[in-house]
């Protein structure tokens, strides 16, 4: 796999503890050519500002808001937007999402899904399908 979407709102906004570890999950990955998307179901605006913030500091190379594109989360078109943000067919693409939903329909869209419920479990899962070595 050589890109990974991450969903925001229930994934990279939780607690002060999991951000700080995402931030160390996304750098390594960056190091490692991982290229790295945030795809949001968020309508845009100034409300997003805290999403836009991740591509500002340069925690990921892209992000996807619904709102702006015209396709949300599950449709193929949000998938296929996300992973052309980080010049990647989908297929090369892991999504990481709290929704089930959402994960059934980017496994239909060719794309590994791993279905986020806490950091400890999803790391793994990540770290392994990305080749990334590291504390977490």
């Amino acid at each position: 796999m050589r890109g990974m979407i991450i969903d925001y709102c229930g994934v990279l906004d939780g607690t002060d503890e999991d951000q700080a570890r995402w931030r160390n999950l996304l750098v390594e990955a960056r190091a490692n050519g991982v290229g790295l998307a945030v795809l949001s179901n968020d309508p845009g605006g100034p409300s997003a500002d805290p999403i836009r913030k991740l591509e500002d500091e340069g925690l990921v190379d892209a992000v996807v808001l619904s709102g702006e594109i015209g396709h949300e989360k599950p449709s193929a078109e949000a998938f296929n937007a996300a992973a052309a943000a980080i010049e990647l067919p989908a297929r090369d693409c892991v999504l990481v999402d709290d929704s089930i939903e959402n994960i059934h329909a980017a496994v239909s869209n060719s794309m590994v899904g791993v279905f986020y419920q806490q950091f400890d479990r999803a790391v793994v899962e990540i770290a392994g399908l990305l080749g990334l070595e590291g504390e977490f």
